[in-house]
C-alpha cells in the first residue's frame, strides 16, 4: 500500500500501481469526468501513470493552468494527426500549448489555404469523434532516430538529447509524435476547437533556418466556452492597435525601418499627454529627471554584466576604432550620473527618472506593431537608498503604480519573481532582496503570486499585470531590487559615521514602455480615448456655409483655452460630418446653425451620450477644461 496526499491535506491509501484516474473516481464521479491529467510530487503526468510510492497528488481539470496546458497540447497533437492524414510527406516540428490556445509548426510542400484549414478541422473532428486513446511509449535514442528517419526537425531534436536518454512518444491512431507529454486520455476529450490562423515561423525562431507554416488554434471543453472565446477574439481584432493606429493616423511601421515605429502628429499628442502626466506625478513624488546617452563604451556594458548576460539582444558600433553599444537599458547611465560625485546619507533616497530610448534586437518574426519593437522609450527610474529604507521606498513605488493605473481604470495583479539560474550575486543578497520585496507587498496588503526563477539576472522583481476590458493581461510595471550594480560600479555614500557605505538600488518602470502602453490603451479604449488623451478633443462644424465664420471663431476660442479642436467646413450634410467624427472617435462635436450664431451658443453632441443640447460656449469651454484637467475616464 502507498499513501497519497491530496491538496486539502487528506491522505488516501492505495495499492502500488494505482493510477490518478482511479484515485479521481474514488473521490467523485464528477471529478473523474472533468479530470485531464495529474500533478504527482510536483510533476504533471498522464492520468494513466502508475503511482508506485508515497506522493502528493492533485487531479488537474480545465480550471487549472496545467490542466489547460495539457488539454491544448493534446489538441495540437490532434491537429498534427489530421495533417498527416490529409497531407502525406509533411515534416513535423513542434506543437506546444500557448496562452488561450495551441499551434503546430509544419514543413509542408505548399502553403496551407483557408480551404485546407477547413478540411483539417473536419478531419480533427472525425478523429475526436473516434475517441482514440493517447498511448505513451518509451524508446532509446537510436530507436527514435530510426523511428523518425526523414523527419528532419524531429531528428534534430533527438540528436540534441543525451545518448543514454529515454525518449517518450505518443500515439494517436496512426500518428506517432516525439513528445514528453502528458496528454488527455483520448481524443474524445477534445470536444470544441477552432483553427484560427496560419502564419510563417522560422524553425527554432532563427531567421537563418527554414520557414515553417504555423497553424494556430484554440480549444475548450465545450462549445459555449469556445464561442465566448471566439467572440473575444473578434472583439480584439476590431480593437487591434495596428489597424486603429493606421485608421486614426497615430503611427506607422515602415518597410525601411522594421521594428522602429514612426509617430505621426496625432500619435505624438497622445504620447506627449502621457509623458506630461508622468512628469507631473514624478515631480510630485520627489524624482529628478535626467537624460543619458544612447551609445556608450563597451567597457561599461562589460562591467554592468549586460555583455555576458544580454549581448545577443544588443546593437553595436565602432567609433575611433573602439567598440560601443547602443543601450538596451537605461540603468548603467543612471549609475554614471550617481557616481559623478560623492553623496551624503542626507541626500538619500536619490530618485532619478528618465524617459530613456533603448534599442533591443528582436527577431523579425516576433515584431508586432507597438507591442514588440526594436526601439522604445522606457519610463525608467532608479532609486539609490540606504539599506534601511528599502521597504519604505518599494512601498512608495507600489503606491505610485497603483495611482497611475487607477487613472486609466485598469485593474491589475502582482507577481513576485525570484532568482533565475543565470544570475549574479550571493544567496544571502538574493534572500534579503526577495524578503524586502515580499515585505513591502504584504505591508500594504497587496495580494501577489510567486513566479519562481523569473527574476532579473541582478535581482528579484515585482511585476504588475494590467487587465484590459477584454480580460487580457499585459505585463507593464516592474520594480527590481538590486544589490549587484552598486557593488560592480563601487557606488558609495558617506554615512553618519563619516565612512563610505554601499547604497541599495531599485530599478522601476510604470508604463513599461510608452510605445507598448499606447498600444494597450488603444485596444482597451478601442481608439475612443478619454478627452484628455484624445488627439482631437472637439470638432466644430456649421450646418451651412453661412455659419462657417462662427464655427471658425468657436474653434479659435477653444484653441485659445487650450482645447485641441478642429473645424469641418466641407460642403457636406451634418449627418455625414457626425458619422466622420464618430469614426475618428472625437469626444465632442459642436454644431453651429443660425440659432447658435444668434445666441452665442453651440449644439453639443457627445460621441457616446448623443445630443446634449445647446450650451453657452463659455460654459462648454469651462466644462471640457475641467474634464481634461481631472483626466476623467468615466466620460468615455
Amino acid at each position: 500500500m502507498i499513501n497519497i496526499t491530496l491538496p486539502d491535506g487528506q491522505v488516501k491509501s492505495g495499492l502500488v500501481g494505482v493510477t490518478p484516474a482511479e484515485v479521481a473516481r474514488g473521490i467523485s464521479n464528477s471529478l473523474a469526468r472533468r479530470a485531464l491529467a495529474a500533478r504527482v510530487a510536483g510533476r504533471v503526468v498522464d492520468l494513466s501513470a502508475p503511482l508506485n510510492e508515497d506522493a502528493s497528488l492533485a487531479i488537474l481539470t480545465f480550471e487549472d493552468k496545467d490542466g489547460r496546458q495539457v488539454f491544448r497540447h493534446s489538441s495540437a497533437h490532434l491537429l498534427a494527426a489530421a495533417v498527416q492524414r490529409l497531407f502525406p510527406g509533411t515534416l513535423f516540428a513542434i506543437g506546444p500549448a500557448i496562452e488561450d490556445g495551441f499551434y503546430y509548426d509544419f514543413g509542408a510542400k505548399r502553403p496551407f489555404t483557408p480551404e485546407d484549414l477547413a478540411a483539417i478541422k473536419e478531419e480533427m473532428q472525425r478523429l475526436a469523434k473516434a475517441d482514440l486513446p493517447f498511448e505513451r511509449g518509451e524508446i532509446t535514442r537510436d530507436e527514435a532516430l530510426e523511428r523518425f528517419a526523414g523527419q528532419t526537425y524531429k531528428e534534430e531534436l533527438i540528436r540534441g538529447l543525451a545518448e543514454d536518454a529515454t525518449i517518450s512518444t505518443y500515439r494517436l491512431g496512426d500518428f506517432v509524435d516525439l513528445c514528453a507529454g502528458p496528454h488527455v486520455p483520448s481524443s474524445g476529450y477534445l470536444r470544441a476547437f477552432e483553427l484560427t490562423s496560419v502564419a510563417g515561423a522560422y524553425w527554432r525562431g532563427d531567421e537563418r533556418n527554414p520557414m515553417l507554416q504555423r497553424v494556430y488554434g484554440t480549444a475548450y471543453p465545450d462549445q459555449k466556452q469556445l464561442e465566448e472565446h471566439l467572440r473575444r477574439i473578434e472583439e480584439a481584432r476590431k480593437r487591434d492597435h495596428r489597424r486603429l493606429g493606421q485608421e486614426l493616423d497615430l503611427f506607422s511601421i515602415q518597410d525601411e525601418a522594421p521594428g522602429f515605429p514612426f509617430f505621426h502628429p496625432k500619435g505624438m499628442v497622445l504620447r506627449n499627454e502621457l509623458e506630461q502626466f508622468w512628469r507631473e506625478e514624478h515631480r510630485r513624488a520627489g524624482y529628478q529627471e535626467i537624460r543619458t546617452p544612447l551609445i556608450m563604451n563597451r567597457s561599461l556594458w562589460e562591467r554592468s554584466g549586460h555583455w555576458d548576460h544580454y549581448r545577443e539582444n544588443m546593437y553595436f558600433t565602432r567609433i575611433d576604432e573602439i567598440d560601443y553599444a547602443v543601450k538596451p537599458m537605461n540603468c548603467p547611465g543612471a549609475i554614471l550620473v550617481y557616481r559623478n560625485r560623492l553623496h551624503s546619507y542626507r541626500e538619500l533616497p536619490l530618485r532619478l527618472c528618465e524617459m530613456g530610448l533603448v534599442h533591443r534586437h528582436e527577431l523579425s518574426g516576433v515584431l508586432h506593431g507597438l507591442m514588440r519593437v526594436r526601439a522604445f522609450t522606457q519610463d525608467d527610474a532608479h532609486i539609490f537608498m540606504l539599506p534601511s529604507r528599502i521597504r519604505d521606498e518599494v512601498t512608495g513605488v507600489i503606491e505610485m503604480v497603483d495611482r497611475f493605473y487607477s487613472v486609466f481604470g485598469f485593474k491589475y495583479r502582482v507577481e513576485l519573481s525570484t532568482r533565475p539560474e543565470n544570475s549574479m550575486g550571493s544567496d544571502a543578497d538574493w534572500e534579503a532582496a526577495t524578503t524586502a520585496l515580499a515585505g513591502a507587498l504584504e505591508g500594504r496588503g497587496t495580494p501577489y503570486q510567486v513566479n519562481e526563477g523569473d527574476g532579473a539576472f541582478y535581482g528579484p522583481k515585482i511585476d504588475f499585470h494590467l487587465e484590459d476590458c477584454l480580460g487580457r493581461t499585459w505585463q507593464c510595471g516592474t520594480i527590481q531590487l538590486d544589490f549587484q550594480m552598486p557593488e560592480k560600479f563601487d557606488l558609495t555614500y558617506v554615512g553618519e559615521d563619516g565612512q563610505k557605505h554601499r547604497p541599495v538600488m531599485v530599478h522601476r518602470v510604470i508604463f513599461g514602455s510608452i510605445e507598448r502602453f499606447i498600444a494597450i490603451l488603444t485596444e482597451h479604449f478601442a481608439g475612443a480615448f478619454p478627452a484628455w488623451l484624445a488627439p482631437v478633443q472637439v470638432r466644430v462644424f456649421p450646418i451651412t456655409d453661412r455659419q462657417a465664420g462662427y464655427a471658425e471663431k468657436v474653434r479659435s476660442a477653444l484653441a485659445e483655452a487650450g482645447v485641441r479642436a478642429d473645424a469641418d467646413l466641407r460642403n457636406e450634410k451634418v449627418n455625414y460630418k457626425v458619422r466622420e467624427a464618430q469614426k475618428a472617435h472625437i469626444p465632442y462635436m459642436l454644431v453651429t446653425g443660425d440659432r447658435e450664431v444668434a445666441a452665442g451658443t453651440v449644439a453639443v453632441r457627445h460621441r457616446t451620450r448623443g445630443d446634449l443640447g445647446a450650451v453657452d460656449l463659455t460654459e462648454f469651454i469651462g466644462t471640457i477644461r475641467e474634464e481634461i484637467a481631472s483626466r476623467k475616464t468615466d466620460a468615455v
